[in-house]
């Protein structure tokens, strides 16, 4: 039986069947042109890998199945911190001071004015005493008080100004016009070569200056006693530009020794302090208004110190208690 039917039946489709796999070792003249065509050889191809069907829920798994690998849980995406909102800038923290080291000025939390480390409360003008103080208020050994001591120049007022702040039971300061002057060095200008604006300018601070020591002193429970050469008809250098500076409460107290006690006095000085004869002459003159002021004078031609000093207590003690108007 001839099989020429099978090549009419699928001749229509250009099926062929297909070639014997050739023998091992041998080449295809196909080959050998590819060969020859392409000198470097090409790198062989993958083997595709059996697909094995399902294995059933129940049957033991294939020898060649690939090990089963452990399932991994699925990779969230790194969530992003959220942008931070820009902060204020602060100020750098001051490195702390090594252990005992002195405390800086300023490293501690602002209380307002102070002098170290005690707070300094507000000096206000010196009040009179009050009708009802009470005797502690009037003593005139212990009260706190400021004292103005007023006199021509070699009176002693300096000298007896400051035995008196020595030697009193309570803390007690001795402020000096002419030395608060004195602080002045260059520009200094010297009454004794003129009197002018400069000159005035100067004494006007200085007063302002002792003043406020003055408050401030009272304010912390520290009495204090000022001297200065007041005139009682010369409004520049009188009673109105203390009692604006130190308050109504200032006890002024007059020391006004003779004339020739004076002049002995003032010739034993030395340097700016010392003055003519005919300039003491002139100023004890002035000084002699006093008398019809109502101001409390002592007279200590024939007293030391000490005892001009005690004299000073007892002035004090009555215009504790009963204050005189100036």
């Amino acid at each position: 039986m001839q099989h020429s039917g099978a090549q009419g039946a699928y001749g229509g489709f250009g099926a062929q069947w297909p070639a014997p796999p050739p023998a091992p070792g041998a080449r295809s003249a196909q080959g050998q042109a590819r060969q020859q065509s392409h000198p470097h050889p090409q790198p062989p191809l993958p083997r595709p890998q059996p697909q094995l069907p399902p294995p059933h829920p129940h049957s033991p798994p294939h020898p060649h199945a690939p090990a089963p690998q452990p399932q991994q849980p699925p990779q969230q995406p790194p969530q992003q911190p959220p942008h931070p909102r820009p902060l204020p800038a602060q100020p750098p923290a001051n490195p702390a001071p090594p252990a005992g080291a002195p405390p800086q000025p300023g490293s501690g939390a602002p209380t307002g004015e102070s002098t170290g480390h005690v707070k300094l409360p507000p000096g206000g003008p010196v009040q009179v005493p009050a009708p009802g103080a009470t005797p502690a208020q009037l003593d005139a050994t212990r009260a706190a008080v400021a004292v103005l001591l007023i006199g021509p120049a070699g009176a002693g007022k300096t000298t007896v100004a400051r035995y008196w702040a020595e030697h009193r039971a309570v803390p007690t300061a001795h402020i000096s016009l002419d030395d608060v002057r004195e602080w002045v060095r260059s520009g200094f200008a010297d009454p004794q070569t003129g009197w002018n604006e400069n000159s005035e300018a100067q004494y006007r601070l200085a007063r302002r200056t002792c003043g406020f020591a003055a408050r401030n002193f009272l304010a912390n429970g520290i009495s204090c006693i000022l001297d200065d050469a007041v005139f009682p008809d010369w409004p520049v250098i009188g009673l109105g530009g203390w009692k604006r500076h130190v308050g109504p409460g200032l006890i002024p107290v007059v020391l006004l020794p003779g004339l020739d006690v004076v002049l002995e006095r003032n010739a034993e000085r030395s340097g700016n302090r010392r003055l003519s004869d005919e300039e003491v002459a002139h100023i004890h003159g002035r000084m002699a208004g006093w008398y019809s002021s109502g101001l409390p004078i002592i007279d200590n031609s024939r007293q030391d110190v000490a005892s001009t000093a005690q004299m000073l207590d007892n002035v004090v003690a009555r215009s504790l208690a009963s204050p005189v108007s100036w």
